[in-house]
């Protein structure tokens, strides 16, 4: 045996039990160690111990297991690998193990191994297991660095102590996998990784070991530190200058809090589960002491804490690779320096100080590192010793340092400059140097919102607000939004339309209305930093109205000529229109991406041009309705009659029509829509027609049938059940009884509907639930999706009177659930209200739906008494409903 790696003893083996009495025996025994750790962290020991102690208490078991199936034997041999070989074993971990087995002795050996390995699942172990002979190791690590990173965390546990040994020598370094190809595989699949989870360590339900800056990172510098130094722990980056104490002691105070996080994670789930999801968020939170404040609930606070560790984590892991790098792959291909100026100077492509003390003798440098980043493309990116210096530097960044004109002139200038303000603004954040200039941006890093709306947490979604600004200003990127692009090449100064993205979100948390305290940052920062009262007050206005626009065009109808007048008064000028709709498209691209689609961009576009031409037209002249009316009659029977049908015919259709039909569609939706009822066979109805994508962006369900009662409930339910999102409702009767009525869906996906089979499918489908003649209760049976189980939403229903168009408003907040506007419908056909339009908007978990509402005689519900108890049956009808549907 070698005397390099001895065989643990066996502790002492139990004596032979019935096979079922022994199963128990041995679930026990990890019952009571599991419940001994649970005690133990309850109690506040360190999550470092536990997790070794774990690891201990599954070594005791496989090796008595061992000793009693396959006693002393030379010919096989148990090994760990893995996390459990690294002795880092989580409550509900997979406990992965390799046996070695000599190929002489597999088939005597087969069976014994069979009833083990079956024994270890019975005990309820998750194990994770393969069995190789050295020779298999040495084949299939070469072809996958998966199964190298595996073996280089092998551990004995029993057996054959030679077979261990010859295994971890035939799979050194020297044999397979130098340290040049390991690292630069390892890289590579890092990327990958990281891609897979968006590339942010910011996601709302984040995976603590997948995501960047997880427990994942940590492995992998050590996986490289021990491939390339053959480092037995993380300190001995120390010893080899690639980490000073105070990194290392972040790294591992880092590790255990992840950890910890997922100690408490596994104990939550009663599995192994790595995601932070919603479900377990607010438990963590409390379990972690986190109470909540005025301000800020327990599980934002807490959800902070992990998103700062994970970027701490995420710098360290760059600057240690970038290190690695320059010592494993450039080891004698650093290029010598080249001098850019009196501090910095460039090497192999990265920007590097001349001297350690730069920072110290001029702090200025650490805005100019940024700026010259930017002004010299061919360089890559910092040095990660200059990293370090600006990590270990920024606190130099103080009130003097502010109040310096030539920092102040510097960072406008950072602004200013026509490329790589993305990347500049993204390292500045990543070192602390942002925060530190602007102490306000210090409270939104890392802080994330407890809803379904915000994907990202504060920093990094003002961070990806300022991309998405920039793109509009690049010409290469003109496809994307041809619309903001010509805006952004005309406003006078971009660099305040960055300003305000910037300051926009600055105050979230800290109480009271956050556009409002922003709008205050805002003045003061650009009053420091000279710009004129003019710009400044444009880059607050923006900060304060930066919802505005976005509020207007969920909620308001904005085909109402009223809507567009009170918006365009607001605005005052078509230049802070221009600044607005660009900050208004890049903040919700911002927000949920995923949830960007186009329908969103129709509105906002149609809510621009329709605000731009009443600001041209001037404020105190506004379109009159009959104006507008009949401008849209006179270019929708142009269209009519291009379509081929009889504009005369158009015209009798017409006067069955209300007013509202003509002024809150457009010419286009006019024509379409009557030329569908002119070529209908009044035999045939109820006429359902499906047209693929409109000019907003979503696909139009238009009906045309006798009306009746609930069509809107039956119609809404019968679309929710086809899996459809309903944007928008418009729903009227004419003066001989006949319902007409348009929705603009969207799939589930967020895009029209695709296909002529699928749209045959809907079309039939709601063809067939509108010719029963009796008013039928369609159950949707989508369940509530698992997120939106985890916010508690209440219901809230208000009342507004638009006098304008004779009819009331109802606004509805509640819970979004499946089958909502179905019970709504049921509502309003049990309440004698009759439905005109609907504005349709989901935030998150929560909608935020708008009805133009009147009662069976078309005229607006004013009685106090009648509102309250279409209130009530509202939040009583949805309150049952949403408890069902939990």
């Amino acid at each position: 045996m070698s005397d390099t790696a001895p065989t643990p003893a066996p502790s002492q083996a139990p004596d032979p039990l019935p096979h079922r009495a022994r199963i128990d025996s041995y679930r026990e025994r990890l019952r009571v160690g599991r419940e001994s750790l649970y005690t133990r962290f309850d109690q506040g020991a360190p999550v470092t111990e536990l997790v070794l102690a774990h690891s201990d208490l599954i070594d005791g078991v496989l090796r008595d297991l061992w000793a009693e199936h396959l006693g002393d034997t030379e010919s096989a041999t148990l090994v760990a690998v893995g996390g459990y070989g690294r002795r880092e074993l989580q409550p509900a971990s997979d406990v992965d193990i390799m046996v070695l087995i000599a190929p002489d002795a597999e088939p005597r050996l087969a069976n014994q191994l069979e009833i083990l390995l079956t024994l270890l699942w019975d005990i309820g172990l998750e194990v994770g297991h393969s069995v190789r002979s050295v020779e298999d190791c040495v084949r299939e690590a070469d072809q996958d660095v998966t199964v190298m990173t595996n073996l280089m965390e092998a551990r004995l546990l029993a057996g054959g102590s030679a077979l261990y040994a010859r295994m971890l020598e035939v799979t050194g370094p020297g044999r397979i996998w130098d340290s040049a190809r390991f690292f630069a595989a390892k890289t590579a699949e890092q990327r990958a990784r990281w891609e897979k989870y968006g590339g942010t360590a910011y996601n709302l339900e984040p995976n603590i070991k997948e995501n960047p800056g997880g427990l994942r990172d940590i492995q992998m510098i050590a996986w490289v530190a021990k491939r390339h130094f053959a480092a037995r722990t993380l300190h001995d980056l120390v010893r080899h200058d690639f980490l000073t104490e105070a990194e290392y002691h972040t790294l591992i105070e880092g590790q255990a809090l992840l950890w910890r996080i997922r100690f408490s994670l596994h104990r939550l789930a009663g599995r192994r589960e790595d995601r932070l999801l919603f479900d377990h968020q607010r438990a963590l939170a409390h379990a972690f002491g986190f109470c909540d404040g005025p301000n800020n609930l327990a599980v934002e606070q807490f959800m902070q804490q992990y998103y700062r560790t994970v970027q701490e984590l995420n710098r360290l892991n760059e600057m240690l690779l970038q290190l690695f790098r320059e010592a494993i792959l450039l080891r004698d291909a650093l290029g010598p320096p080249v001098s850019i100026n009196r501090r910095f100077q460039s090497r192999s492509g990265y920007l590097e100080v001349v001297n350690p003390r730069v920072f110290q003798r001029y702090p200025l440098a650490l805005l100019e590192v940024f700026h010259l980043l930017q002004t010299r493309p061919e360089l890559e990116g910092i040095r990660a010793s200059t990293i370090r210096l600006i990590r270990e530097n920024h606190h130099r960044i103080d009130a003097k340092f502010r109040d310096d004109l030539r920092a102040r002139s510097l960072f406008m200038e950072i602004l200013r400059e026509p490329n790589g303000l993305t990347h500049a603004f993204r390292r500045m954040n990543r070192y602390g140097v942002l925060a530190a200039y602007i102490p306000a941006f210090a409270n939104i890093v890392g802080r994330m919102q407890y809803d379904l709306l915000h994907v990202y947490t504060v920093d990094e979604h003002t961070l990806s607000l300022i991309r998405n600004l920039r793109r509009f200003a690049i010409p290469k990127h003109d496809a994307e939004f041809p619309l903001c692009s010509a805006i952004a090449r005309r406003i006078p100064k971009i660099e305040l339309l960055y300003l305000a993205g910037l300051f926009h979100d600055i105050a979230k948390g800290r109480g009271g209305d956050h556009s409002q305290l922003g709008a205050r940052d805002a003045w003061d920062f650009c009053q420091q930093h000279s710009l004129s009262a003019f710009d400044s007050r444009l880059v607050s206005w923006l900060v304060e109205n930066h919802l505005v626009m976005s509020m207007t065009a969920q909620r308001k109808d904005i085909s109402d000529p009223e809507v567009i007048q009170t918006f365009a008064e607001r605005i005052g000028d078509p230049n802070r229109l221009d600044y607005l709709y660009l900050l208004t498209v890049a903040d919700a691209r911002a927000t949920n991406p995923e949830r960007w689609n186009g329908w969103k961009d129709a509105l906002l576009r149609e809510l621009y041009h329709g605000t731009r031409r009443a600001l041209l037209r001037g404020l105190d002249n506004p379109q009159a309705q009959d104006e507008l009316i009949q401008q849209k009659q006179l270019e929708a029977l142009r269209l009519v009659a291009r379509y081929g049908a009889d504009p005369d015919a158009c015209r009798r259709l017409w006067s069955k029509f209300s007013l509202d039909f003509f002024l809150h569609n457009s010419p286009d939706e006019i024509a379409w829509q009557s030329r569908q009822i002119l070529c209908a066979d009044p035999e045939l109805l109820p006429l359902t027609v499906i047209r693929p994508v409109t000019a907003r962006g979503a696909s139009e369900l238009f009906i045309y049938t006798a009306d009746r009662i609930n069509l809107f409930g039956r119609t809404t339910a019968m679309l929710d059940q086809l899996g459809l999102s309903i944007m928008d409702a418009r729903v009227m009767t004419t003066d001989d009884g006949m319902a007409v009525s348009s929705y603009q869906v969207l799939d589930q996906g967020g895009n029209p509907v695709d296909g002529a089979l699928r749209m045959e499918e809907i079309r039939t489908a709601l063809t067939e639930e509108l010719l029963h003649e009796e008013d039928s209760e369609i159950r949707v049976a989508r369940t509530l999706p698992r997120r939106h189980r985890c916010f508690p939403v209440d219901t809230r229903v208000s009342f507004s009177t638009d006098e304008p168009n004779r009819r009331t408003i109802m606004r509805l907040s509640t819970l979004d659930c499946p089958g909502l506007l179905a019970e709504v419908g049921a509502v309003f056909r049990d309440c004698g209200v009759r439905l005109q339009n609907a504005k349709i908007a989901t935030v998150g978990a929560e909608v935020d739906d708008v009805f133009f509402i009147t009662d069976t005689d078309d005229t607006p519900i004013t009685c106090e008494n009648a509102l309250a108890c279409l209130r009530r049956e509202v939040c009583k009808r949805l309150e049952q409903h949403t408890r069902d549907e939990r």
